[in-house]
């Protein structure tokens, strides 16, 4: 997609208005570099200046920080600050919670100080500014659409709103589920379950909550969330309900309805 380095604009002289930070999903899991690659799109489309890490970029440290490992988060941590820092960085937009998360709250610690910001509430900011320009009558018009809070959005952040007004910006039918904001139910993936075994039980987690989300009838689930992304489109297939249900994260949704003048 020719999306420039921090390193390649700083040989320039240049800086970036902010610096995407794309995570471990968005850049190694096939079906979240789709959400990469649309929020990318997205980024160009409106004509933002942007950057990446790329190579340079490395975990922010929460699934190790999650499952106990203290010494390995420090020291991901301190040395993704020292990239950070090295490029002077102010502002970063990522599409995953729980890099946002330990960016937001866990690095002001060790001395990393970002404005950060969730690609749900860029995306609701560039649509208020009218920089998103949507297609009327798009493909979402007027289809029922269930939106999964993520725990690390949701409930840690407070952020509830945006992705929904995003969402609302589509002209589709937005229905909750019984268990949503703060109420909202875990897809399974935080604190590093991501990353191991079930423990026993007598029923999988995103089983249970991909049962609440086809239980309202939508026909799209959205997420804002590349784990919970997996982990509802497990259970979609589980159910095997793939062919009437998309999983979608909110960032493709709305380059699938760009207009593009």
């Amino acid at each position: 997609m020719n999306v420039n380095t921090m390193a390649t604009l700083a040989m320039n002289g240049e800086s970036p208005e902010i610096l995407f930070w794309v995570g471990c999903a968005g850049s190694f899991d096939t079906r979240a570099q789709k959400i990469t690659k649309a929020f990318a799109t997205i980024l160009n489309t409106v004509g933002i200046q942007y950057a990446i890490l790329g190579k340079e970029e490395a975990c922010t440290g929460d699934p190790a920080r999650r499952a106990g490992n203290e010494f390995l988060f420090q020291m991901m941590a301190y040395n993704n600050i020292q990239i950070l820092n090295g490029y002077n960085v102010k502002k970063i937009v990522t599409t995953c919670p729980h890099c946002f998360n330990t960016l937001k709250n866990e690095y002001p610690e060790l001395g990393g100080h970002y404005e950060v910001i969730h690609h749900t509430t860029f995306l609701q900011q560039l649509i208020d500014e009218g920089k998103i320009k949507l297609k009327e009558g798009g493909m979402f018009k007027g289809k029922k659409i269930v939106y999964h809070d993520s725990c690390y959005l949701g409930r840690a952040n407070n952020i509830y709103e945006a992705p929904r007004k995003v969402l609302e910006a589509l002209d589709a039918e937005l229905i909750e589920m019984k268990r949503c904001r703060t109420k909202g139910l875990c897809c399974g993936a935080g604190g590093a379950q991501m990353f191991k075994e079930d423990e026993p039980g007598s029923k999988r987690i995103n089983i249970e909550r991909t049962d609440e989300a086809l239980e309202t009838g939508a026909s799209v689930i959205a997420a804002a969330c590349p784990f919970c992304n997996t982990m509802m489109t497990d259970g979609v297939k589980t159910r095997e309900q793939e062919t009437e249900v998309q999983v979608l994260d909110i960032a493709e949704m709305i380059e699938q309805s760009l207009h593009i003048s």
